[in-house]
């Protein structure tokens, strides 16, 4: 059970909300010469490389009670997501992209309580509610025409929300181990996928080299560094909390964005403010509760 917040946990918070925030922009740049497919493919693959060393060691604590597990936080937290964003950043910005990731801790409350049997009060559905609303407004154009291109940023946060928990489950391994073999698992499938594409597409856009090294960036960092500060801070506080970097990274995401001549609207940032602040009222559930009369 997570006791009190310690020095740790909101350093980690800090770094992980600047990693994570600035990983979009860093999408943005490796779309320029690779396909999602690529893009996606050689951010996994790479993880996998740096992890494997870790991974080797700790093989030996992959058996049947946690196999299962590790797939679930394999795909579901990082293989599948990681195709999922560069493909809607194909059609939307990337501080929108990073202003949608704000569901997360949405879904971690909506998948912890309908799948992993944990309690709600009603200033946390509320939360779940406003913030619902805020990605509505954020999927909708000036013209008020739907983006749907943004809806895979949404599922790769319910998928982020069912990895959360599913961390907090897994007995006997540290966060170091959960990421490496997780990585592990992946790391063949996105070779293949790897091997189908054509590269020579990619090699002969201008700077391609120097937006091979911002993917490569993105996965040292953003995936292999950052996911084991992430499953650390996860079982070591709590699934919700550890999605608080929801907070920092849309302002670091859009600040990202705005410096590549993004722009950012009113509606844009009302909508942010309204999933804000049902992460708020999600993170702080006693805040709507009515004061008990006094006798």
């Amino acid at each position: 059970m997570p006791g009190k917040r310690k020095i740790w946990h909101w350093l980690v918070l800090a770094v992980l909300s600047l990693i994570w925030g600035t990983s979009y922009i860093l999408m943005k740049k490796g779309l320029e010469s690779f396909s999602t497919c690529q893009v996606a493919s050689l951010r996994v693959l790479i993880s996998f490389i740096c992890l494997l060393p870790a991974a080797i060691r700790h093989i030996k604590k992959l058996n049947k009670d946690n196999i299962l597990s590790i797939l679930i936080i394999g795909f579901f937290g990082s293989g599948i997501p990681a195709f999922l964003f560069p493909l809607a950043q194909t059609r939307i910005d990337s501080s929108v992209a990073g202003m949608l990731n704000s569901l997360s801790p949405v879904f971690t409350l909506i998948i912890g309580i309908t799948l992993y049997k944990r309690q709600a009060i009603r200033s946390q559905i509320a939360g779940v509610f406003l913030g619902l609303l805020g990605a509505i407004g954020l999927l909708y154009s000036g013209s008020f025409t739907f983006n749907y291109y943004g809806l895979f940023v949404v599922l790769a946060t319910l998928l982020y929300g069912i990895s959360s928990n599913e961390v907090s489950k897994v007995q006997g391994l540290n966060g170091l181990q959960i990421t490496s073999l997780a990585f592990f698992v992946l790391g063949p499938f996105a070779l293949i996928l790897l091997l189908f594409t054509d590269f020579h597409a990619a090699m002969a856009t201008e700077h391609w080299l120097r937006n091979l090294g911002f993917i490569a960036i993105l996965s040292i960092f953003g995936s292999s560094i950052s996911l084991v500060l992430f499953y650390i801070l996860i079982k070591d506080t709590s699934p919700v909390f550890a999605s608080m970097t929801t907070y920092f990274i849309p302002i670091i995401a859009t600040l990202w964005g705005l410096s590549d001549n993004e722009h950012l609207t009113s509606s844009m940032l009302i909508s942010v403010l309204l999933i804000l602040g049902g992460v708020y009222l999600i993170n702080r559930p006693g805040l709507l509760k009515k004061p008990e009369k006094s006798t």
